[in-house]
């Protein structure tokens, strides 16, 4: 087992550790210290036993809130993830139907009969028109225009 020297609060202590885990010691005694030097100057020198109970309690604080806001951001995930299968799990909406209307042949037929009588009217006019004097002048007028 590798000894790793650490510094807390400005005192060394040697500490043993599993092979391969002194950067995960070296960087947790790194947030003790931090702890350590805040206490140091808020308050000075203090025995040893007392710093490192106190920077622990600080520590421990920090992360009691950390673990507080997991649980709050787990339950929101599962809420999420429950949204997200109901969402799944629902049936395909229908399409919407959307209805065209279909001119019935009948429909058709009569329209087809109305235009020809009216083009048969039309054309009557015409002749009558053609051979009456006024109508010769107001064809004059308009070819004019």
């Amino acid at each position: 087992m590798p000894e790793v020297t650490i510094m807390i609060g400005g005192r060394g202590f040697e500490v043993s550790c599993q092979e391969g885990e002194e950067s995960f010691l070296h960087m947790a005694a790194k947030m003790l210290d931090d702890e350590a030097q805040v206490l140091s100057d808020q308050i000075g020198r203090m025995p040893e036993a007392r710093m490192l109970l106190m920077a622990g309690l600080m520590l421990a604080d920090k992360t009691a809130a950390v673990e507080d806001r997991i649980q709050q951001v787990e339950a929101q995930l599962a809420e999420r993830e429950a949204e997200i299968a109901e969402l799944r799990a629902a049936p395909t909406p229908e399409p919407e139907r959307v209805e065209v209307a279909i001119v019935p042949p009948q429909v058709e037929e009569a329209l087809a009969a109305l235009a020809e009588k009216a083009e048969a009217l039309a054309e009557q006019i015409e002749a009558e028109t053609a051979g009456s004097p006024s109508a010769d002048a107001s064809e004059t007028a308009v070819e004019s225009a």
